[in-house]
């Protein structure tokens, strides 16, 4: 490897550093307040990203063992999106029913978590993830079932456990 490639690489893992951490600053700072929560439009991003992941399955689809993989990471994703989504405070007003939401520091980790574990799948799969038999066409593939898993699962959790809250609150 050249000295230009070298500076290029560092450049990148420097850029993705700053855009993660400003990101995270910022999401922290959201997430400690307290936004309403519209259950009744818990699905409309579950909908639009499979569509999404229907889509790029169409237009690439996946062969072999990885459409078994792809399975495995939805179930895996709906897994860590089931317990992402138990990490959210949800509460009820008593006296409005108003549905309201908080995220948590656990939860915010998590999806840092994935982040890194995401970047890091990336990486070895770049620079030649033979061993592992992967590339970055199989890694694209897994995430995005994962990712369907892990968005789709969260606001099922969430959903069913402020609606919970909510009859609860209205049964008082």
């Amino acid at each position: 490897m050249n000295n230009q490639a070298i500076q290029a690489g560092w450049i990148s893992y420097a850029i993705f550093f700053v855009v993660l951490v400003a990101v995270v600053a910022f999401r922290m700072r959201r997430m400690s307040r307290e936004r309403p929560l519209k259950i009744e439009q818990l699905w409309i991003v579950p909908a639009i990203y499979a569509l999404l992941a229907a889509f790029l399955y169409y237009r690439f689809p996946p062969h072999g063992m990885v459409i078994l993989w792809c399975f495995v990471a939805l179930g895996l994703g709906a897994l860590a999106g089931w317990w992402r989504g138990k990490m959210m405070h949800i509460a009820v007003n008593p006296d409005t029913h108003e549905i309201s939401q908080k995220g948590s520091m656990a939860a915010m980790l998590f999806l840092l978590g994935i982040i890194l574990v995401r970047y890091a799948a990336r990486e070895i799969a770049l620079l030649g993830g033979s061993s592992l038999h992967l590339d970055i066409l199989t890694v694209t593939d897994l995430l995005i079932a994962f990712a369907l898993g892990l968005l789709s699962a969260q606001r099922i959790e969430m959903y069913l456990r402020a609606k919970r809250l909510l009859d609860e609150a209205r049964n008082r």
